[in-house]
């Protein structure tokens, strides 16, 4: 899911390694050597996230040589070349899973509407009323809001919540998604709904988190607990 170039950390990562070896036992006897063996451990964690397996003893090789001052084995065409098509690749597989999300967010909705008590929008917005209140102030979209929300993708995997945090949330309406500024203003304090977002109404074709796919359709659980500066 990620979608970033990473090239140049890349490179700049090689930089900071070069006084490091590859002796699996090397003693950590000295500042210097600590603190060197604190960035490897940085630099190899950001590297382990990324989509594309690096070769360690390939970025070791060319730590070597740029410090020697030796030939490079490759040349900087080639370079370029292998970073181009290493990005292209990423690229790829994020067209692919961006698809993929959009065919499975449409499928969902398109059942979910079917569903007793889902109420859908005009503008394609779906939810149901777990908590109802007969009296209460509903916010506008320039107020400011207390909620408390659990959100996840239709696959049930959390990628955001408060409660797990349990702290609530707080922002003004118009400052969050379209499907959130929606629903919001149709919400009284003190009631909690289950809201079924289309990407359209949430993050689009773009993915603003490696835990949410882009074209995937949110799911949301919040609990209006205040309207604030009102």
């Amino acid at each position: 899911m990620k979608n970033k170039v990473f090239f140049p950390a890349i490179a700049l990562s090689a930089l900071l390694l070069a006084g490091c070896n590859q002796d699996k036992d090397v003693k950590l006897d000295t500042v210097e050597k600590k603190a060197s063996y604190g960035i490897g451990l940085n630099i190899g964690r950001e590297l382990g996230n990324e989509d594309v397996k690096m070769d360690a003893d390939a970025i070791y090789a060319g730590i070597v040589d740029a410090m020697a001052d030796n030939e490079p084995k490759l040349s900087m065409e080639e370079i370029q070349e292998a970073f181009r098509g290493l990005q292209e690749r990423a690229e790829a597989k994020q067209a692919a899973l961006a698809d993929e999300a959009a065919k499975a967010s449409e499928a969902f909705l398109a059942e979910n509407a079917k569903k007793d008590g889902v109420t859908v929008t005009p503008s394609g917005l779906q939810y149901e009323v777990i908590t109802s209140v007969e009296e209460g102030e509903s916010p506008a979209a320039t107020d400011k809001v207390r909620v408390h929300y659990h959100g996840t993708l239709i696959t049930g995997e959390v990628f955001d919540s408060s409660v797990e945090r349990g702290q609530p949330a707080e922002f003004p309406v118009n400052g969050v998604i379209r499907g959130w500024v929606e629903a919001l203003q149709m919400m009284k304090v003190g009631e909690k709904w289950k809201l079924y977002i289309p990407a359209e109404l949430a993050y689009g074709a773009r993915s603003p988190s490696p835990k949410i796919p882009a074209n995937s359709a949110l799911i949301f659980e919040v609990e209006l607990l205040d309207i604030l500066d009102k």
